[in-house]
């Protein structure tokens, strides 16, 4: 039985720290979320950081329901925004490289004289093997 107990005491600290740590994820969101809102004023986001800070339970609650919405817009934004950084990221990347972007280049140039077709299947030879 005393194996049970310290098991069970092992097992509710580890519920306590998940807890605990969640607590800490949620209340670093909430402040980022504070200092991330551009339509809060200066003095908004003191009065809101000091209500965090100082009441963390009851401050948490309290932004979460009055401003949760608001958070889960700006984050969804956030995420809007870099999902669109990537694919012009991304779009940059496949037009630069690649072999298809050589032999394009080396028709470009055939068709307006400047190579041979000679040098044109030299090109796109070399193109290929890479």
């Amino acid at each position: 039985m005393d194996f049970f107990a310290d098991f069970l005491s092992i097992l509710l600290f580890t519920l306590w720290i998940f807890v605990m740590v969640a607590f800490f994820v949620v209340i670093i969101r909430i402040l980022m979320d504070i200092f991330r809102d551009h339509d809060l004023g200066g003095f908004g986001k003191t009065l809101w950081v000091l209500f965090v800070i100082f009441l963390p339970v009851l401050g948490a609650l309290v932004y979460l329901i009055a401003r949760g919405k608001g958070m889960a817009k700006r984050d969804a934004d956030q995420a809007a925004q870099v999902h669109k950084a990537q694919v012009e990221y991304t779009k940059g990347l496949m037009s630069e490289a690649g072999g298809a972007s050589e032999i394009k280049a080396a028709k470009e140039l055939l068709d307006s004289g400047a190579i041979t077709q000679e040098e044109f299947d030299a090109l796109k030879a070399k193109a290929i093997q890479k």
